[in-house]
C-alpha cells in the first residue's frame, strides 16, 4: 500500500442547528465532530489498514456562531468544525483525512486506497456512512476505471433477509449484533478480531486526545503505542 485518503462531513457541526442537536455547539457536550465522525472514521480507517505511527493536525473552529433553523436564533458554536489530518501508518504509507462540519452538495463520504497493484475506493451517501450503505469499487493492473465490487456473501453473517434494507442505519446495526453473538458463542471464524470493547474505545479516545493535542500546538506527533 502507498496511501490512504478519507473525505467526510459532520452534519450537525455545519452553518444551522435544531434543538435535537443543541448539545453539540458546547465542545464541553464531548459530542464533537472530532470524537464522533472522525473517530468512527479513523478508527475504521486503523482496523484496516494500521495505526498511525505520526501525525500533524489542525483543527479549527470557522462558525463560531450558528443558526437555528426554524427561529432564527443565533448560538455560540465553541465545537470544531475543520478537522485536517496527514501523518504515516505504521506501514509507512501516507495518509490523509479532512473531515467539515454540516452536509455536502457533492460526496458525503469519500475514502481511497492506493496500492502497487491497484485502487479501491468506498463511498457514502450519508455524511454519517457507518448508518448507511458503502458502495466499494475498485480497479488494477491496466484498467481503464474502477467498477463496483459486490459485497461477498461471508460478509452478510447470515443476515441475507437484511440485503434489501441495506440503506437503513439498522442494517450495519443487526451486523454489529451478529458480531457480537458470534464472538459471545465462540464461533468467530479464525484470525477473525472480535466485538470492539471499552478498552479499546478507551485507546482511541487516547488517540483522539493526542490528535487535538497536535493540533493545539503545530507540531507533528509521535503517536504513543497501541497497546493496552
Amino acid at each position: 500500500m502507498l496511501s490512504t485518503s478519507m473525505l467526510g462531513w459532520g452534519g450537525p457541526w455545519g452553518a444551522t442547528y435544531d434543538d435535537g442537536h443543541a448539545y453539540v455547539l458546547d465542545v464541553r457536550s464531548g459530542a464533537t465532530l472530532l470524537s464522533i465522525p472522525f473517530g468512527h472514521s479513523v478508527d475504521a480507517l486503523a482496523m484496516v489498514l494500521g495505526e498511525f505511527r505520526e501525525i500533524s493536525a489542525h483543527i479549527a473552529n470557522l462558525r463560531p456562531e450558528v443558526t437555528h433553523v426554524t427561529s432564527g436564533a443565533v448560538a455560540a458554536k465553541s465545537t470544531e468544525d475543520q478537522i485536517a489530518v496527514t501523518g504515516l501508518l505504521e506501514s509507512g504509507a501516507v495518509a490523509a483525512m479532512h473531515f467539515r462540519g454540516g452536509t455536502s452538495r457533492a460526496t458525503g463520504f469519500h475514502r481511497e486506497i492506493n496500492g502497487t497493484r491497484g485502487d479501491l475506493v468506498v463511498k457514502a451517501d450519508h455524511d454519517l456512512w457507518w448508518m448507511g450503505r458503502l458502495r466499494l469499487y475498485g480497479a488494477r493492473g491496466d484498467d481503464g476505471g474502477s467498477v463496483e465490487l459486490p459485497v461477498p456473501a461471508r460478509y452478510q453473517r447470515s443476515l441475507t433477509h437484511w440485503t434489501e434494507r441495506a440503506v437503513e442505519p439498522a442494517h450495519n446495526v443487526a451486523h454489529e449484533y451478529a458480531l457480537l453473538r458470534e464472538q459471545i458463542t465462540g464461533s468467530l471464524a479464525p484470525g477473525e478480531d472480535g466485538f470492539p470493547d471499552f478498552r479499546h474505545a478507551v485507546r482511541r479516545h487516547r488517540m483522539l486526545e493526542q490528535i487535538r493535542e497536535a493540533a493545539r500546538t503545530g507540531r507533528r506527533t509521535t503517536l504513543a503505542p497501541w497497546g493496552p
